[in-house]
């Protein structure tokens, strides 16, 4: 049995492995592909154009294609920072229900139950039930103001 498990860990490394530099190998033929159409575009300008005009005409080229993935770059950052916020948001509403099912809260409702016997802890219950309710709702309430007023500005706060 462990030697199985031991043999398709050795097999998919190594397929991995091949993979892997496989990729590698397919991204340095692009690389130097990618190197020689730029030498060919430049001789190509410099016969045409100049030299001076050639080499502002390559460098144009790159600073767009920099500005392209600088774009991609920041619109990614900013949906990680949105997906993290969201993710800190849900955090904070399951940390506010975090005490309703604390261990040691949960024992303590046990002893008061037997404490106080069945017949006082229903309408006791019932009053919890409907504070916990009108809580939750002032929490959700409070979290839906928040979502709609991500400027941060008072003004809109404030409704004017």
């Amino acid at each position: 049995m462990l030697k199985g498990i031991i043999d398709d860990l050795k097999s998919s490394t190594g397929d991995s492995l091949r993979m892997t530099s496989l990729m590698a190998m397919a991204g340095f033929a692009g690389f130097v592909a990618l190197c020689f159409l730029c030498a060919a575009a430049f001789v190509a300008m410099m016969q045409r154009y100049g030299v001076i005009e050639a080499c502002l005409t390559i460098a144009g080229i790159f600073v767009v294609i920099a500005a392209i993935f600088a774009q991609i770059y920041a619109t990614r950052q900013k949906r990680a920072r949105e997906r993290a916020a969201a993710a800190a948001r849900a955090a904070a509403r399951a940390a506010a229900n975090a005490p309703l099912i604390d261990p040691m809260m949960v024992a303590t409702g046990i002893q008061i139950a037997r404490t106080l016997g069945l017949k006082k802890l229903i309408p006791l219950l019932a009053l919890a039930g409907v504070a916990l309710g009108y809580m939750a709702n002032r929490n959700s309430a409070a979290a839906d103001e928040d979502d709609t007023n991500e400027t941060g500005d008072p003004d809109e706060a404030a409704g004017d």
